[in-house]
């Protein structure tokens, strides 16, 4: 039989009606208190302190990057085995003009017609 100690000294509030409680609390039985102790004292030495001081909580945005860079990964890999089996060889290709060379191209053009016409 559970049995009750003095009324708390402090004042316990209810979460429902913010009233002050000082209802008497129900010991625990020795044998329940020892187990709860036990298990605790278990936990404690499962846990390792100097990892759990490394833990980090990342925002939402590096969450979200991650996964991003997660899945390139995942996708290379994919692609990767893909080609793998192939029998095709890349060879760089041969005579291909860049937009760039075009303008250039394209430039000098009209510079070359400016220097034809002062002439």
């Amino acid at each position: 039989m559970p049995q009750v100690t003095s009324p708390r000294d402090s004042v316990r509030y209810s979460t429902y009606s913010m009233a002050p409680s000082f209802a008497p609390t129900v010991r625990t039985t020795d044998s329940a208190q020892a187990e709860i102790i036990h298990i605790e004292s278990g936990l404690a030495r499962m846990e390792n302190k100097a990892l759990s001081k490394q833990r980090v909580v990342l925002s939402e945005e590096k969450t979200e990057n991650l996964g991003k860079l997660a899945l390139g990964a995942k996708l290379d890999r994919a692609l990767d085995r893909r080609m793998a089996g192939q029998d095709a060889v890349m060879r760089p290709r041969k005579g291909t003009v860049t937009d760039s060379e075009k303008e250039d191209e394209k430039a000098s053009e009209k510079e070359d017609e400016k220097a034809g016409e002062k002439q």
